[in-house]
């Protein structure tokens, strides 16, 4: 692979993974967009890191900012693969634990609803595919893998529930299916990679859990992702 890409959506979930490999900023390379440009290269594989940048103090979370910052860099990058990293909610009755990171093996939205027939039904739910190498790659690495079910907002309402656990889903984000969404427009290649940090079905409270548990999971999740950086760039 001679470009990967990584789109994250907060700086806390970047900033080791950015540090680990040194790769630097390049100021008002999506202007006047909000995301962010980090540039480097490891074993000759030219890396990126997109952020989606900040606004009023806080970092750009959700399904708009990352289809923004998606399309921006599948434009002006043309990367080989679309890594889109992050942190999530898992459900402990699936076995999930704190900070253990997963790969994603499909993406789909939870709180698109959209009345109608079935074929409204499809297209807001999505059901998109990922990197057809996923599965190896988890499965080299040991890594668990695990449906990513994309929503706007930290909580989850019963009806969100619902429609997770009728689609299989068990990882819950703000991103992923977004970003997968973009990646399919483009007929680009999408990796998913999932740091837990609370856990849907513990009875606490959604915020306080993740507030306490992001430090550890994006610790987790940079390991994770050095891991990955080097099946890639060595392996394929």
């Amino acid at each position: 692979m001679k470009t990967i890409c990584y789109i994250v959506a907060m700086v806390a979930e970047a900033k080791p993974f950015i540090d680990r490999y040194g790769i630097k900023k390049v100021d008002n390379f999506f202007s006047p967009l909000p995301c962010q440009l980090y540039e480097g290269e490891v074993e000759g594989t030219r890396l990126c890191v997109v952020l989606n940048g900040q606004m009023h103090g806080s970092d750009l979370v959700g399904c708009e900012a990352a289809s923004v910052s998606t399309t921006a860099a599948i434009q002006r990058l043309d990367p080989d693969l679309i890594i889109n990293s992050g942190t999530c909610g898992a459900f402990r009755k699936h076995g999930a634990e704190i900070a253990e990171v997963y790969i994603g093996n499909k993406a789909m939205f939870h709180d698109r609803r959209v009345p109608g027939d079935d074929n409204w039904q499809t297209q807001s739910i999505g059901n998109y595919n990922v990197w057809p190498g996923s599965e190896t790659l988890a499965h080299s690495l040991g890594m668990k893998m695990g449906k990513v079910t994309t929503g706007s907002s930290l909580d989850m309402q019963p009806c969100d529930l619902e429609v997770i656990e009728t689609n299989g889903g068990q990882l819950k984000d703000m991103e992923g299916a977004a970003v997968a969404f973009v990646c399919s427009l483009f007929s680009k290649p999408i990796l998913l990679v999932k740091s837990v940090t609370d856990l849907c079905d513990s009875g606490a409270e959604t915020y306080e859990e993740f507030s306490r548990n992001l430090s550890r999971a994006c610790e987790t999740l940079k390991a994770a992702n050095e891991r990955i950086i080097d099946y890639l760039t060595k392996s394929l």
